[in-house]
């Protein structure tokens, strides 16, 4: 009978207690054998049983469950978008992904993956051979932005990720490295950070601009002011805290209309919604003190409420200068009459004498007619020392009235360019024609005389200077219609219906479009240094501007110039009534010997008397009031006449030229120039044109008659045939 097993005391048993050892001294103590029965041996054994069967469970579900893991791993690791490869220590690939290898060798003609060393760039390999050492000691290492070779990828920037992979059952160290391509990182942080400086400059360029706007409003030379939507003052510059006598720190949360209340009833009035010129308002200051200014302003707009920017200008200043200036232009007129008086200063003289000697002339012939005790004797005496008193007169200096404001009344404009005309005829240049077309059915218009001449007289001044030496014409139209043309340089308003219409044109050069911009600026001239002072033609503006008129100008270079004057129409005709010359009565004639003598001067009465005078003084005297038709008689016949007077200004052809071409008709024939207005360059032209005298007008007939016969006398004792 075999005896029944026993566990030893030292081995352990199925439940991991120590099995008591069979046999040896134990064996004889009988008493605990039999503690251990067959039952129990059973039951062990079916306890025993059971727990191999749970272990071999849950090592079937390990088994499966490692299986799943390892397949989810392969398939992870094939699918994941990260270039994974496993590495042993030596470098050597063993395992890698589709990605890496799309990354790493994306074309079938690349070189095997084998190694990963000769994958990165010369300067980051001893990098990476320190990171496999890290990872073998730390487990982990992170190298970032290391270069690759992609073969046919080329070359690009990415991040390693090194896992040590603990191996219990092989000593052999391995590796699992990720490559993450950093290029799109890399390229969209390079983006992010130009974004970031861009951002940082446009940051200092706002920062700047703002600097440099509050350096512009601290600068600025008008007020500035902003106002929020409940029109309080939120910015309040320099300029305005000087302009409105109040500091910055007083006007800031102040309303508007402490300042500027017209400003406020606008903005209440008006639908201003960007920007607006507010035009002339008045200003209030800390003092109470009125301001005139010109305000602007500007509308921006916000979602915290709308901010209104006022600009305000200080036109005191200008008010002053605009009343200055108007006091110039009255004193500038006056200079203006005083630098007519030299141009007119011949005419006057010349138009005068002309008169003054026919006068005196008659008296001289009327006193030959009659008895020297009768009373009309006497009577001619008194008009013979009056006529001699205003000869007198005539040579002094004229003036124009005294310097009051303009005296507006019911003028015909015909008669003024009449007068005008009158005394340019005498004044131009020979080689100057002057035309005038003058409608007798011109109205009356609301003018003063003594301007409407001044007007005249710089245009056609300007329009002799313009024709300079050459020849030309100077052409004065007076008309009226019943509207204005639409264009003009000058456009002024108020004229409306019919008004009057005077032109002047000239033949000169013309004007170009730059000078006809600035053709009315005061000071404004193209004529050399010393010979303009540029106020001319903005006298005529102004004095328009006086009239409410309007001045306009065409020209063009090589066309000459046209300006033409409107003047509004009064409702008080004024009939055009031209002067009537009354001829002088005739006078029998006293000595000479029959000399011959050729007179020559436009003005018919003049002509008529000297006629007349030396006639009856004993001399043949043939006269002509045209001098081209004196050289015509001359050429016809150069041995006829004895000696030739001519007057000096003729118009188109004056007694200078009259001389000199004599002279190359008849060089002996002895001649004299006569002129109420003998200026040294008079003498010195007429002296070389071959004048033998210059005669003074006026004169009377003893002192005419006196120096024709000095002047025959003369001839004859230098003639050889004596």
């Amino acid at each position: 009978m075999k005896r029944p097993w026993r566990a030893r005391p030292d081995s352990p048993d199925a439940a991991g207690r120590k099995k008591k050892r069979l046999g040896g001294p134990s064996r004889q103590n009988r008493d605990a054998a039999q503690r251990f029965t067959t039952a129990r041996l059973v039951d062990d054994l079916r306890h025993y049983q059971a727990e191999l069967e749970i272990q071999n469970k849950a090592l079937r579900f390990s088994q499966t469950a490692a299986e799943g893991a390892y397949e989810r791993f392969v398939t992870l690791f094939s699918c994941v978008p990260l270039a994974l490869m496993v590495v042993n220590a030596s470098g050597q690939i063993l395992e890698n992904n589709a990605r890496a290898l799309a990354l790493l060798r994306p074309l079938e003609s690349d070189p095997p993956l084998a190694f990963l060393f000769p994958l990165v760039n010369e300067t980051h390999l001893s990098q990476v051979m320190q990171g496999f050492s890290t990872a073998t000691e730390v487990g982990t290492c992170e190298l970032n932005e290391l270069q690759f070779s992609g073969a046919s990828n080329g070359f690009f920037t990415g991040d390693l990720h090194i896992a040590r992979i603990d191996n219990a059952q092989d000593d052999a160290i391995s590796f699992i490295c990720a490559i993450i391509d950093q290029g799109p990182l890399i390229a969209q942080r390079s983006a992010l950070q130009a974004s970031a400086d861009t951002l940082q400059q446009r940051n200092a360029e706002l920062l700047q601009s703002k600097t440099r706007l509050a350096s512009i409003i601290n600068a600025s030379l008008d007020a500035i002011m902003c106002v929020d939507q409940h029109q309080r003052i939120i910015v309040f510059n320099p300029t305005a805290a000087s302009l409105f006598h109040c500091p910055e720190d007083q006007a800031l949360g102040r309303s508007l209309s402490d300042f500027l209340p017209d400003a406020v009833r606008a903005l209440s009035y008006s639908d201003i919604t960007s920007h607006a010129q507010l035009g002339e308002m008045t200003g209030i200051t800390g003092d109470g003190e009125v301001v005139p200014l010109d305000v602007s302003l500007s509308f921006e707009h916000r979602s915290d409420g709308d901010i209104v920017t006022l600009f305000a200008h200080d036109l005191t200043a200008r008010k002053k200068m605009e009343a200055h200036r108007a006091a110039l232009e009255s004193q500038l007129r006056e200079s203006q009459k005083m630098q007519a008086i030299g141009t007119m200063a011949g005419g006057i003289a010349h138009d005068f004498n002309n008169i003054i000697s026919a006068i005196l002339g008659n008296v001289e012939l009327a006193r030959e007619d009659v008895q020297a005790d009768s009373t009309v004797a006497t009577s001619l005496a008194e008009i013979d020392k009056a006529g001699k008193r205003a000869r007198d007169l005539v040579r002094q200096i004229l003036t124009f009235s005294r310097n009051d404001p303009p005296h507006r009344s019911p003028l015909q404009l015909a008669d003024v360019v009449f007068d005008t005309t009158r005394l340019l005829k005498v004044t131009m240049p020979p080689n100057v024609n002057l035309q005038v077309d003058i409608d007798p059915q011109t109205p009356t218009i609301m003018a003063d005389s003594t301007q409407i001449e001044q007007v005249l007289l710089n245009l056609c001044t300007n329009a002799v200077q313009a024709i300079g030496k050459r020849k030309g014409t100077i052409r004065l139209k007076l008309g009226h219609t019943r509207r204005l043309p639409e264009d003009g340089t000058e456009r002024r308003s108020g004229l409306r219906g019919q008004h009057v219409r005077l032109t002047v044109s000239d033949t000169g050069p013309g004007m170009s479009e730059a000078v006809l911009q600035r053709v009315f600026e005061p000071f404004f001239t193209t004529k050399p240094v010393g010979q303009g002072t540029g106020l001319g033609l903005s006298v005529v503006h102004g004095i328009m501007r006086a009239h409410h008129g309007k001045v306009e100008v065409q020209s063009s270079p090589g066309n000459g110039s046209t300006f033409t004057l409107y003047f509004p129409i009064t409702d008080n005709p004024t009939p055009f009534a031209p002067p009537v010359v009354v001829p002088s009565p005739l006078v029998p004639s006293q000595a000479g010997t029959g000399q011959r003598v050729m007179y020559v001067d436009d003005d018919e009465a003049l002509v008529f008397l000297v006629k007349r005078l030396l006639t009856r003084k004993g001399y043949a005297v043939t006269t002509f009031t045209n001098p081209r038709h004196a050289l015509e008689a001359l050429r016809a016949a150069p041995m006829q006449w004895d000696l030739l007077v001519t007057d000096f200004n003729m118009p188109g052809y004056s007694g200078v030229d009259l001389i000199r071409d004599v002279r190359l008709v008849h060089p002996k024939l002895p001649t004299a120039l006569a002129s109420g207005y003998v200026t040294p360059e008079i003498e010195r032209d007429a002296l070389a044109a071959g004048a033998n005298a210059l005669i003074h007008k006026p004169n009377d007939a003893d002192e005419l008659c006196s120096t024709v016969q000095k002047l025959l006398s003369d001839c004859h004792l230098d003639s050889p045939a004596n």
